[in-house]
């Protein structure tokens, strides 16, 4: 597993530019999500609605 993971860290952009992962770097990804991560449970819903609706027009 630590070779896949070894293989994986070397494809990613920093680790190929050399850059370390910094504290904005780490705001921005805590920025990104937080909107994910609030919708997430709206876009469940909306997919588990739509599934039953299409569920009910069949029968």
């Amino acid at each position: 597993m630590s070779n896949w993971w070894r293989r994986k860290k070397e494809n990613t952009r920093k680790h190929r530019k050399g850059e370390r992962y910094t504290f904005g770097d780490f705001i921005m990804d805590v920025l990104f999500w937080i909107p994910e991560l609030v919708l997430l449970p709206f876009r469940l819903l909306f997919w588990l609605l739509r599934g039953l609706w299409k569920i009910n027009d069949l029968t």
